[in-house]
């Protein structure tokens, strides 16, 4: 019976533990004085259309006078209408273009013919390690140049399980990038026009958020 009991007796304590565990948001913030920051992230998940139109939704919505002071996006919404509005940065034969949010960072990876790059020379030896098709992964994060331009910032890019050198970044965006870069964006990032309201953007727990600048003018 001793036995039993201690069994009975830890079987209560895990359920306990488990209870607390998840009304933690409750009584936590009493002991720390902090709220609890749990995580939206939900992995990747695929570039769509319709994604990229709920994006573009919510900075519409934005950038109205009326509108909300910040709003939040996903990584599929963010990065389906970042690259619907950049369609020459990930080439027309991609497929399986997915994204996720990933500590304070944006990736999106796809698989693209890697060719092309490989032609110019900015891979060096990694180009002979490659097949004809590679996924290819971008991580950065965002930054507000002016009132209707910002940048995704590249921090890292990868090709199957080949990490790209941190030198050989802006060399490899220039040849992603194709056309015309405005002034202010940096050699490693992506050019994107954004609405003129927007003022700052911020990445963690597996959202972007969008904030309004002072006044939130169009």
């Amino acid at each position: 019976m001793g036995c039993i009991a201690r069994i009975g007796c830890l079987i209560l304590l895990v359920c306990l533990a488990i209870g607390a565990w998840f009304t933690r948001d409750r009584w936590l913030p009493k002991i720390t004085g902090k709220p609890v920051v749990t995580s939206t992230a939900t992995g990747w998940e695929p570039l769509t259309p319709e994604a990229g139109a709920t994006g573009k939704k919510k900075l519409e919505e934005l950038a109205k006078p009326s509108g909300p002071v910040f709003t939040n996006l996903s990584a599929t919404e963010v990065a389906s209408y970042v690259f619907q509005t950049l369609a020459r940065t990930i080439p027309a034969k991609a497929d399986s273009a997915e994204a996720a949010v990933i500590g304070d960072a944006l990736f999106v990876r796809a698989v693209v013919p890697v060719r092309e790059i490989a032609g110019t020379g900015v891979l060096g030896p990694l180009a002979g390690l490659l097949n004809d098709r590679e996924r290819l992964q971008l991580g950065g994060t965002f930054h507000v140049i002016r009132p209707g331009l910002s940048e995704f910032e590249v921090r890292e890019i990868k090709l199957r399980d080949f990490k790209v050198p941190t030198g050989a970044i802006p060399r490899l965006v220039r040849e992603l990038s194709h056309g015309e870069r405005p002034a202010g964006i940096a050699p490693n990032a992506l050019p994107v026009t954004t609405p003129n309201s927007l003022g700052d953007v911020r990445i963690a727990n597996g959202q972007v958020t969008l904030y309004k600048t002072t006044g939130g003018g169009q």
